[in-house]
């Protein structure tokens, strides 16, 4: 979900939010052949890249944790949110980026390598609880979205992703527009300061620990923010694509390349609504970006659609 009003200060604010896209990608492209053949990580919905009941099990699982997540905002303390999600950040961070980055730098070291992984996801957690600051929270959400593209990426097949891009596009549809629990469940992240979002500053000395005002609240009163705010979600579900493209097909990278500027093509698609200062729903525009980069590239490079069945 995406939302600001226009002015030149927000040009600049999505070109760096269009550059997190590339860097994050860019890490995944980099990253998921040593993280695969070094870093020890395994599919992990079992062996079967192409079950279908890969997709239930992760629809299931992402509609349990909003809507805990909004139960407990509602009805219970919202540290409970906050230590639930810390914990989550802290275990992803440690099995999917600390633990294979540092396996490649320390192959021959494995107990200096878990060490070090332990050490620094706890670091991570820390200062996200202590200093939750706009860079710490953006610095975290690059780690834990890399992680989690190339774990997604690498688990599931092209066409699992595909159905399963679909499917979440629609939901976020629904979620922005019709049933709006989106702003509510950003509102909460918001508060918490959790790396679930992205952050990119409109102004010099902006600091989101003393933002105080509540997302629902400026759009209905139609104020303008000091920051653009873009959920880890609206970059991760198209970077699914990106990393199955690269992992299952043979010499996949130029149909990964092509996903990768079919999102960025959605993305400034997106922007030119977003600009009129409502709330916006990503995943339409990004994942058709995403799909239609892949079946074009599909066609021209190979003259039919590859990598549907492994």
């Amino acid at each position: 979900m995406f939302m600001f009003k226009k002015d030149k200060k927000e040009y600049f604010a999505v070109a760096i939010m269009g550059l997190l896209f590339l860097l994050i990608y860019g890490l995944v492209i980099i990253l998921i052949e040593p993280f695969v053949i070094r870093g020890g990580v395994e599919q992990v919905w079992g062996e079967d890249i192409n079950n279908p009941i890969n997709i239930l099990q992760i629809i299931v699982i992402m509609l349990a944790i909003t809507v805990v997540i909004l139960l407990i905002a509602r009805y219970w303390k919202d540290k409970i949110i906050q230590f639930i999600i810390l914990f989550a950040v802290g275990y992803t961070s440690f099995y999917a980026f600390f633990l294979p980055v540092l396996n490649i730098i320390f192959p021959n070291y494995p107990y200096i390598v878990l060490g070090l992984s332990i050490l620094l996801a706890i670091i991570l957690v820390i200062i996200l609880y202590k200093y939750p600051e706009w860079y710490v929270i953006d610095l975290s959400g690059i780690i834990i979205g890399v992680g989690a593209i190339i774990i997604f990426g690498i688990s599931l097949g092209i066409l699992l992703v595909i159905l399963l891009l679909i499917g979440l596009a629609i939901y976020d549809a629904i979620s922005v527009y019709k049933t709006k629990h989106m702003i509510d469940l950003a509102d909460t992240v918001m508060d918490l300061k959790l790396p679930i979002l992205l952050v990119v500053p409109k102004i010099r000395k902006y600091s989101l620990i003393k933002e105080t005002r509540r997302l629902k609240e400026q759009i209905e009163e139609g104020e303008e923010r000091d920051a653009f705010f873009m959920g880890l979600g609206d970059i991760v579900m198209p970077g699914i694509l990106v990393a199955a493209a690269y992992s299952h097909i043979e010499n996949g990278l130029p149909i990964a390349l092509s996903v990768i500027l079919g999102t960025l093509i959605g993305f400034l698609i997106l922007m030119t609504s977003v600009m009129k200062g409502k709330p916006q729903a990503g995943l339409p525009l990004l994942c058709s970006g995403a799909i239609g980069g892949y079946l074009i590239s599909s066609f021209i490079i190979y003259g039919k659609i590859v990598g549907l069945s492994i």
